[in-house]
């Protein structure tokens, strides 16, 4: 009969080596935030006029995420802005003009992020959205919008990120760590 027995010294070693690969796979983990929630990129309606502001400050954003702005194309666009023309609503000199309807914005760099509607007079009327990837400090001031205690939106859409939530349920690779550390501590006890 063959012994399937491992040297303690190289359990140890798969263990930690596992260990450490569930830890970090969180650390890698890219997200696609669908900009808006279920209301897309488009005009706040009078009930929830500043929904962009709410939404990005439910989010933490890094470098490596992506922002999705959905939208009619013959309708609508999205234009990265300087904070100038983010505050004057001047979308005329923009640094990424974006109107394909799908538009995908790739956060590359730490720092703070501009967007508005490249149609006339939508930015007036709030479709801007300001972002800030990193230990950057606010340049938006408070009131441009509802504190970080807004309430945030169930979507449809599938897996669309929701940020860090104060749910007292542990996350996955957290419950997958404990459970190794469980079967790893009975195998060596002996009682496996």
């Amino acid at each position: 009969m063959v012994s399937l027995r491992i040297p303690r010294y190289q359990l140890w070693s798969y263990t930690l080596k596992l260990f450490l690969l569930i830890q970090t796979q969180q650390v890698f983990c890219n997200q696609r935030y669908k900009v808006g929630d279920l209301d897309s990129w488009g005009i706040p309606t009078s009930a929830n006029p500043h929904i962009y502001t709410a939404w990005s400050k439910n989010h933490i954003f890094k470098i490596g995420d992506a922002l999705l702005f959905l939208y009619p194309p013959s309708q609508d666009s999205v234009v990265q802005v300087t904070q100038q023309s983010f505050n004057g609503c001047n979308a005329t000199d923009p640094i990424l003009y974006l109107n394909n309807g799908n538009s995908l914005f790739n956060i590359t760099s730490e720092g703070e992020f501009y967007f508005t509607s490249g149609v006339e007079g939508h930015c007036q009327k709030s479709q801007k959205l300001y972002i800030s990837v990193g230990n950057v400090s606010s340049s938006i001031s408070p009131s441009d919008g509802p504190s970080a205690s807004s309430p945030s939106y169930p979507t449809v859409f599938g897996s669309i990120p929701a940020g860090p939530s104060s749910s007292s349920s542990p996350e996955v690779p957290v419950l997958m760590s404990a459970a190794f550390v469980f079967w790893i501590c009975a195998l060596v006890g002996g009682t496996i």
